[in-house]
């Protein structure tokens, strides 16, 4: 697996996914709809609505015929509910993933890691999840247009992985991304934990979110997976002691956890992935 195709490689995540297949000696292609800030690698305009489109990116058939592509990282999508109306969330995020899943099928292309969501647990929680710390034991509960297009998403892996058995398709449910800049608001989140509550004061690094890709496409696994995909610790130097019992009292605890660990358990990457965040907000 050299050749690697970053979907959506111009936004935030995908810039720092980008970074770190470069690092880490690989070729990367930028397939996105607008064209990055700084150059890192070759980028290709693409609508990703288009499966002729998508099939002849991924069929290698550029002007040298020589681009084989070995894996695909999916992160183009609409990120979030309220931007555009819902329809064109869900028509854009569901058509896109469709495609590219169709048009990996088509070429042999059997490693493929995509950007579900963290939303598919329940955000934004105004119905308080089964337990904490939250995994991905529970049953989906999509609560938007946007939910609902990553939850479609997930159940068209598992069928394209029953299709074909050799194929590997990982959602990483990603938290909320967030770049060293966005770090300088955190200190302001513990005067008003309510504003976070959404997503019980989670984040993902978009570096830590790109080692997470990388190891999932190096992961030596088959069929349809999903993974959370969070920071080691909260948003808050606030306890989670505190926080729950303001705003969740009634939540069981289905595990003793540190006082500022993450309420959005990493337990499953860490134990098949190897993932590890690096990174943190109170090191910044």
């Amino acid at each position: 697996m050299r050749r690697i195709v970053v979907t959506g490689g111009s936004g935030k995540l995908g810039r720092a996914c980008v970074q770190d297949l470069i690092e880490h000696g690989y070729d990367v292609f930028n397939a996105d709809i607008v064209a990055p800030k700084e150059s890192r690698c070759p980028f290709y305009k693409i609508d990703l609505e288009n499966i002729a489109q998508v099939s002849e990116l991924l069929s290698a058939m550029d002007f040298e015929h020589s681009r084989g592509v070995d894996a695909i990282v999916h992160l183009a999508a609409i990120p979030g509910p309220g931007m555009v109306p819902n329809e064109t969330v869900f028509r854009v995020n569901t058509v896109s993933t469709y495609n590219v899943l169709e048009a990996a099928r088509r070429f042999g292309i059997r490693n493929v890691v995509w950007a579900s969501s963290e939303t598919l647990l329940g955000l934004p929680f105004d119905e308080p999840p089964p337990y904490v710390p939250i995994d991905e034991e529970y049953d989906a509960r999509p609560n938007t247009g946007y939910s609902l297009s990553k939850f479609v998403g997930e159940e068209m892996a598992k069928q394209f992985c029953r299709w074909d058995p050799e194929l590997k398709v990982v959602g990483l449910r990603f938290s909320n991304v967030m770049e060293p800049s966005d770090y300088a608001a955190f200190p302001s989140f513990d005067s008003n934990p309510a504003g976070r509550r959404f997503n019980f004061w989670g984040y993902i690094d978009a570096r830590d979110g790109a080692q997470a890709i990388r190891k999932a496409l190096e992961a030596s696994l088959k069929g349809a997976h999903i993974f959370i995909i969070a920071n080691a610790d909260t948003v808050l130097t606030r306890s989670n002691a505190e926080v729950l019992s303001e705003f969740y009292p009634s939540v069981p605890m289905k595990r003793a956890f540190a006082p500022n660990e993450t309420l959005l358990s990493i337990e499953k990457a860490r134990r098949v992935l190897g993932y590890e965040p690096q990174y943190s907000w109170r090191a910044a």
